[in-house]
């Protein structure tokens, strides 16, 4: 049960970003479809485990959801969103793999720690990847929107870096609501504040998200992108460890980059296949002790 789980949560997060493009593409705001998304999911999770005597509305008005939600669902999806506008969406997944790299180098600044030898060659690896992966669109003539679409990705993945280390701290601090709950909770806030964002900077055409390929592209992303994706990540977190589940993130961006050529007709380079595919292996690098960890539980358990 765990294995087709882990499977279908990477199946799940590989095909959200191929959905969100299919949504833009046909017209649908970016914001505003960002911010309906994750402000219903949220909504009916926090109904849902309220109603399980799991929730309650006093974890709303904590200031910790807010910065939650800031840094985990407005600063990530905003810039996802928008940038999917001028770029293919398996570049965009790639691109958004190197959270693990940016939240490595944050968790050393703030404590302090030296890195190991294997983690600096895990983020020159990294970054050399992302430097592969934006070669292709620095030509002579130069495709400045391509170029802030990557750029717009990366400082999405600078806001999850830190909304991902200090969620943790706030875990710590509510270690008697449901990390369900939580998620809930930051998700009405991030959607909320997409919504508000949606009201000042574009026009809404409600024509354009009434196109069927714009309604089942957020129905998807409500639904199986963020209510079934992130509640087996959470479960799968609660039957194993962290480390475990976070893996997703070496194999949901290559599948997001064949479903989109194969799917979708996105162009893709062989230096970009090169970049995306040497971003994971310095993701991998950079975790090497945390897989290691959890290559030896698993042996240990099987001992037992």
């Amino acid at each position: 049960m765990i294995l087709f789980n882990y499977l279908l949560m990477c199946l799940i997060f590989g095909t959200t970003f191929l959905a969100i493009k299919v949504g833009i593409d046909a017209g649908a705001s970016p914001f505003f479809s960002a911010g309906i998304r994750f402000f219903l999911a949220g909504a009916i999770l926090f109904l849902w485990m309220a109603w399980r005597k799991k929730a309650s509305v006093s974890i709303l008005l904590r200031k910790e959801m807010f910065l939650t939600g800031l840094g985990l669902t407005f600063g990530v999806f905003a810039s996802l969103y928008w940038a999917e506008q001028y770029l293919s969406s398996g570049i965009a997944a790639v691109l958004s793999a190197t959270a693990p790299l940016m939240i490595l180098l944050l968790q050393t600044g703030l404590t302090r720690h030296s890195l190991s030898v294997t983690s600096w060659a895990g983020c020159l690896v990294g970054l050399t990847g992302v430097i592969l992966l934006l070669l292709p669109g620095v030509t002579i003539s130069i495709n400045k929107f391509w170029i802030y679409g990557c750029a717009a990705v990366l400082l999405g993945q600078v806001f999850y870096s830190a909304g991902a280390v200090y969620s943790r701290r706030v875990v710590q601090r509510f270690q008697d609501t449901s990390p369900i709950t939580l998620n809930a909770a930051q998700m009405m806030y991030g959607g909320a504040m997409l919504l508000v964002l949606s009201m000042f900077t574009e026009p809404v055409h409600m024509e354009s998200m009434l196109t069927p390929k714009a309604v089942l592209s957020l129905l998807y992303l409500l639904v199986v992108g963020s209510m079934l994706g992130h509640t087996i990540f959470y479960w799968l977190v609660a039957k194993t460890n962290p480390v475990f589940p976070s893996t997703w993130l070496y194999i949901s961006p290559l599948i997001s980059l064949c479903l989109g050529v194969l799917l979708y007709n996105e162009p893709l380079t062989l230096l970009s296949l090169v970049g995306g595919i040497t971003i994971i292996v310095g993701i991998v690098l950079v975790n090497m002790d945390n897989l290691r960890q959890l290559v030896g539980k698993k042996q240990a358990f099987e001992v037992k």
